[in-house]
């Protein structure tokens, strides 16, 4: 089974516009795949909850959480 960690962006896009929600450790993804990801969640009715955020810049995740809008959750 594969973690949602080792997934490729675009199942994550896929699962997420589906309405799937997950956890996933964001630290190391690209600011602009997780804007993606919360986009896809917005338009599924899906909640995503974006892990190891703190190393990412604050204007980095206005833009995800805006891209989101409510779909998404940061956490440290």
């Amino acid at each position: 089974m594969m973690s949602f960690g080792k997934m490729p962006v675009d199942d994550l896009i896929c699962i997420a516009h589906a309405g799937g929600g997950f956890r996933l450790d964001a630290a190391h993804r690209y600011p602009d795949e997780l804007v993606q990801i919360a986009t896809a969640a917005k338009a599924g009715g899906a909640t995503v909850i974006f892990s190891g955020m703190a190393a990412h810049y604050t204007d980095d995740l206005i833009r995800i959480a805006t891209a989101g809008q409510g779909s998404v959750i940061f956490e440290d």
